[in-house]
């Protein structure tokens, strides 16, 4: 691949901890160590106010759009399918922080808001329908990133994208194993649907 350049980057765009940064210089708290522990927007929500879990949630679908972006510049579907997939494992496992990041959900709604934003639509309907019905954001993201790569085949899109989407429940799913077993034992925390944004 002469571009295989652009997965690299991608890599290294995804593993920009925007969460974390965003936890430490709003808050000065390390996400690592409070909350769920999880590099995630959720976790910056919970611990440094729903401001700081909006910012860190721009930040991170920014890196998947970014990538997705720049390889559809310089190559054709399959440059841009290796690629998303770069910015997810970077987000996921990030060289600087030791390999241990995110859940992949708002990196990963870039990527799908960048590929196609019918089946983006079409997931966050299902996000939002599980997580009020449920109340566990955990849930939803569960459930919409399980939908994509079916969303993706009812909309028809081209096998590199349709590996990406299973892909990307697959390693979603993963990461929520945790959430998965809170959830089946009572303990995992639900969201307040009263926000007070500036706290």
């Amino acid at each position: 691949m002469a571009n295989y350049w652009v997965v690299m980057v991608s890599y290294l765009i995804g593993s920009i901890p925007v969460s974390y940064l965003v936890a430490r210089y709003w808050k000065g708290v390390d996400i690592r160590r409070v909350g769920s522990g999880n590099v995630g927007a959720t976790n910056v929500w919970r611990s440094a106010g729903p401001l700081a879990g909006i910012t860190a949630l721009a930040g991170d679908v920014a890196k998947g759009l970014l990538a997705v972006v720049l390889a559809r510049h310089f190559g054709d579907s399959l440059l841009v399918a290796v690629s998303a997939l770069a910015v997810l494992a970077g987000h996921g496992w990030p060289v600087f922080l030791g390999f241990k990041g995110g859940k992949l959900v708002a990196t990963g709604a870039g990527v799908i808001a960048a590929i196609s934003p019918p089946v983006l639509a079409a997931a966050f309907a299902v996000w939002l329908a599980v997580v009020f019905a449920s109340r566990y954001i955990s849930a939803g993201s569960i459930a919409a990133a399980v939908s994509i790569p079916v969303l993706m085949f009812i909309f028809h899109l081209d096998w590199p994208y349709l590996a990406v989407g299973f892909l990307t429940a697959l390693f979603s799913s993963y990461k929520h194993i945790p959430n998965i077993k809170r959830l089946a034992n009572g303990t995992e925390p639900k969201v307040n649907l009263k926000i007070n944004i500036w706290r």
